[in-house]
């Protein structure tokens, strides 16, 4: 059997040195979500300073191969003032975890890279006894949205982002779904 591209990478919390880079993958994927039609973070944001500030505050990850950095996300184990206000309703009522800024290297673009890395921040929020993941997208951010469907994120409303409507939606954790993960990696 071949060998499964997924076993080198592992996930990280992101240093300092690592910000330029990071926003490099991000610039990348603004290109992208551009080139693909979405209105997603074509308003400056994110942006270098925003990468800078999620280290600072240790919401980065990132996921390496080799250290050669091939993707990023922001993981925040903290009430998100954006999620306080809903158009539907959320899942849960306790603690949550929230994802954010998700981009992977399109100069070392791996297939699939982005669902892995999202079920690898599951065994994250488990391992921070924390079983809620909620996050959001632009309605035009297909690849995600997939994504979420995939993973079995539930689509819970609508939320608003510096003006904007997004989608959003709520993953429930327990233990069984991390091994359950990891048995399909």
């Amino acid at each position: 059997m071949g060998e499964n591209v997924f076993d080198k990478l592992t996930i990280r919390k992101a240093h300092d040195l690592d910000a330029a880079l990071i926003w490099s993958i991000l610039e990348e994927a603004i290109v992208k979500r551009r080139d693909e039609g979405s209105n997603q973070w074509q308003d400056g944001y994110p942006n270098l300073e925003v990468v800078k500030r999620d280290i600072e505050q240790g919401y980065g990850y990132v996921c390496v191969r080799d250290e050669l950095i091939l993707g990023y996300f922001a993981l925040i184990f903290s009430d998100d003032p954006a999620y306080a206000f809903i158009e539907g309703s959320w899942l849960t009522s306790g603690n949550y975890a929230v994802v954010h800024r998700v981009a992977v290297s399109q100069l070392n673009y791996i297939k699939g890279l982005a669902t892995w890395m999202l079920i690898q921040l599951e065994e994250i929020c488990i391992q921070n006894q924390v079983n809620s993941i909620r996050a959001d997208t632009n309605f035009d951010n297909l690849p995600m949205l997939r994504i979420f469907e995939k993973l079995g994120y539930q689509f819970c409303g609508q939320v608003y982002l510096r003006g904007s409507a997004r989608k959003a939606f709520e993953k429930m954790l327990s233990e069984s779904d991390a091994s359950m993960s990891r048995d399909q990696e």
